[in-house]
């Protein structure tokens, strides 16, 4: 499950995106509002944590912003102010949770686990393409109703290409999602693990749901591999 992280505290927003991807999840970090919204209007997230203090905008202005274009993913506080005043006014952004700093770790997991696992995360906990089904909540994967063994790095991989599919993503856009790197020295390290994610999932299986797309990178969809 992808997280996205707005914290313009580089230390903290750091340590935060360490422990997140260290539980399985896969963690985007910003430090503006603005950037927070366009990741947000481009990619999916199934729960977002939220510094009310932000360089650019309040926090409560940007979740507004979120909720008036619809966007139902769980949204948690986390912030310095801990004033009855401040916790009104995030919940009646349409905040979720609420935690003030400083903050544990462990808590911080815990408020995360069970945020995703209400609803609306829970609709599109599992995602279906042909007879090939991703549990989002148990990161497990089955071909034909057969259980198929990734790695956590496979998995990421086939997550993000399921999240998109039908969508042509260029091999930068994978590195820089999956791999939380630039593109740089990377150029053979996607098309490694489309090696290893077809022999698992498409081999031996129809119809081929992996498919290159010439001159730009890979899709997941229902048509033919070239």
């Amino acid at each position: 499950m992808r997280v996205l992280v707005i914290e313009d505290e580089a230390k903290l927003l750091n340590i935060l995106l360490r422990c997140l991807n260290g539980e399985g999840l896969t963690a985007d970090g910003v430090g503006s509002a603005e950037e927070a919204f366009e990741y947000i209007q481009s990619f999916h997230y199934d729960l977002v944590i939220l510094d009310l203090l932000l360089p650019d905008s309040p926090g409560t202005s940007l979740l507004r912003r979120i909720r008036n274009e619809r966007h139902a993913m769980p949204v948690l506080i986390l912030t310095a102010r801990s004033d009855i005043d401040s916790k009104a006014e995030g919940f009646s952004a349409g905040a979720d949770d609420y935690l003030t700093k400083p903050f544990s770790l462990a808590e911080l997991s815990m408020r995360v686990q069970a945020l995703l696992r209400r609803a609306p995360a829970i609709q599109e906990a599992v995602l279906k393409f042909s007879n090939l089904e991703i549990n989002r909540l148990t990161r497990q994967v089955r071909r034909a109703g057969k259980r198929i063994e990734l790695s956590p790095k496979e998995y990421s991989l086939l997550e993000y290409l399921s999240l998109h599919a039908g969508r042509a993503l260029s091999r930068s856009m994978i590195v820089e999602r999956v791999w939380d790197q630039s593109f740089e020295g990377l150029t053979n390290i996607v098309d490694v693990y489309i090696g290893h994610l077809r022999r698992k999932i498409d081999e031996g299986y129809e119809p081929k749901l992996i498919r290159t797309v010439r001159g730009l990178g890979y899709s997941l969809d229902a048509g033919e591999a070239e």
